[in-house]
């Protein structure tokens, strides 16, 4: 009996030492696992982590998408405690034409998100404003930064330092996983966004799963249409050119060119490096490839370019390396799902004219981070589709001011036949010559530092009555009478459009529109 007894000791001592050895083995394995590939996934310990989790499905959120929109919120969600998995098609350097010039409001939503560091050691400029050029005149207006602190301005640069700089700081939480791959489609079970499947860069067809999919893959997103009814418009593309070694008329201001037929743009993104930026109105370009590009770019657009940086700019055309892209504008007009949310281009985007896609993106990152932080579960998906809603109407402020100027801007600056739109775009460049309070005022709603829907709206009316004013001074005719009927009707033409496309009751009354803000339900 005592022999027996001594037996079941043994075996159990044997089973609890089998036990221990087991889970020390597993642990050893999955921190074998991380140290494998930490590049883009932080530290070795977090791949280790992240290996053993992802068995276990307990991911928090998956984002589609590691642009400026993607990792942005990675690393904010990050921060938050959440456990994050980013799926990018290319974690390579990104080498865009557009997204190169942060302005100042976006740069204040970049310090509240913590990545103001991410625009050092790029060789990133300051931007204190802009320079206005129509007709052999020129006015300076500056951002009104005197109330913030002298770090404060806007930011130029390379776009895929940016991104870059951005995806490596956010590989160092260890409770975010960066992978590389492309998300083929999205999950769904009964009406429900489960997670996605997607393709690794070795071709393995992979799914993911977390009880919130974030979807911010971009302008061209193939996903989009799960998620929203896009009505995507391209009014002109953007010709883009590098002028190296010249200096601009005025540094560190962005140059706006007000050209027939459309604005040429100006700006630096480096100490050595100038961005051009050529707006040609319409569907079809001419080719590159048989000259017929850079001969327009000698002989309609080179006259019309300051004659400082002239000679640079014909040295760039004849560089060659000449490179277009589409200016895509589409409202944002959200189908809510549960258990998915769109985010950044593949949302909401604007003609990039006043570049304040960036800014409008991560603004809507602080809006839904701070709708998300009181929420530590979110598998209740219909619950939290409905408590999301009010990111629509909360986003509404920043998003439609900035979308809706820059939309009016490109077609005031634009050139036009008919006299009416004439009158209204050189009062749009004497108005802003005025200084003061005619000046700060615009330019605190295209930099993001003031989004108020109706300063917007006052302003670009107050244009059009000076406008009026011109015409009738010293005294006024029938013919001037006309014309400045017509320039009050163009100018509503212009921007009721535009305002109606964003939402008349979410801008100005967004109390109004239900649901405004739902307090996250107590469990």
């Amino acid at each position: 009996m005592e022999r027996v007894g001594n037996d079941v000791y043994i075996v159990l001592g044997t089973f609890l030492l089998g036990s221990m050895l087991g889970q020390l083995l597993y642990r050893a394995l999955c921190r074998g696992k991380g140290n494998a590939k930490t590049a883009k996934a932080g530290s070795k310990e977090t791949r280790g982590q992240w290996d053993c989790g992802l068995a276990t499905g307990s991911v928090d959120v998956i984002i589609v998408g590691a642009g400026v929109a993607g990792s942005a919120l990675a690393h904010t969600l990050g921060k938050e405690g959440r456990r994050v998995h980013v799926i990018e098609r290319d974690l390579t350097e990104p080498d865009r034409i557009v997204g190169e010039l942060l302005q100042p409001g976006g740069y204040l939503k970049l310090i509240e998100l913590g990545l103001e560091d991410c625009v050092e050691e790029i060789d990133a400029q300051r931007v204190y404003g802009y320079a206005l050029f129509k007709d052999g005149k020129n006015t300076r207006i500056s951002y009104p930064l005197e109330k913030f602190d002298s770090d404060v301005s806007g930011r130029s640069f390379h776009n895929g330092r940016f991104i870059q700089r951005m995806r490596k700081k956010v590989a160092t939480l260890p409770n975010v996983r960066m992978e590389q791959g492309t998300v083929t489609s999205l999950i769904e079970e009964n009406g429900i966004i489960k997670g996605v499947h997607y393709k690794t860069k070795s071709g393995q067809e992979l799914e993911a799963y977390a009880p919130l999919t974030i979807v911010c893959d971009g302008c061209f997103s193939n996903l989009r249409r799960s998620l929203c009814k896009p009505k995507v418009d391209i009014p002109s593309h953007f010709i883009g050119l590098v002028l190296e070694n010249c200096q601009l008329p005025y540094p560190n201001h962005g140059h706006v060119i007000l050209a027939d037929p459309s604005p040429i743009l100006f700006y630096q993104i480096s100490s050595t490096e100038v961005r051009c930026l050529v707006d040609v109105p319409g569907k079809k370009l001419p080719s590159v490839g048989n000259g017929e590009m850079a001969n327009y770019m000698k002989t309609a657009v080179a006259p019309q370019v300051p004659s400082e940086i002239r000679n640079a700019f014909i040295a760039a055309i004849e560089k060659g390396n000449i490179r277009s892209m589409p200016n895509r504008s589409m409202p944002a007009d959200p189908q809510p799902r549960p258990g998915a949310l769109l985010l950044g281009d593949a949302f909401n985007m604007r003609h990039p004219l006043t570049g304040g896609g960036m800014t409008v993106a991560l603004s809507d990152i602080v809006v839904l981070r701070d709708l998300l932080r009181p929420l530590s579960d979110l598998h209740d998906a219909d619950a939290l589709c409905k408590y999301l809603e009010s990111f629509y109407t909360l986003r509404k402020p920043v998003a439609s001011t900035i979308n809706t100027l820059a939309g009016a801007l490109y077609k005031v600056f634009s050139a036009s036949p008919d006299q009416a739109r004439k009158e209204m775009r050189q009062a749009c460049f004497d108005y802003l010559s005025l200084g003061g309070v005619f000046s700060n005022g615009p330019v605190a709603l295209l930099s993001g530092l003031n989004p108020k829907p109706l300063s917007l709206v006052l302003h670009f009316f107050a244009v059009a009555v000076y406008g009026v004013g011109r015409l009738l001074v010293p005294f006024p005719s029938p013919k001037r009478l006309l014309i400045g009927a017509r320039l009050i009707s163009g100018a509503s033409s212009i921007i009721f459009p535009i305002l109606k496309a964003e939402g008349l009751r979410q801008m100005f009354f967004p109390v109004a529109v239900p649901p405004y803000y739902r307090p996250p339900s107590v469990k």
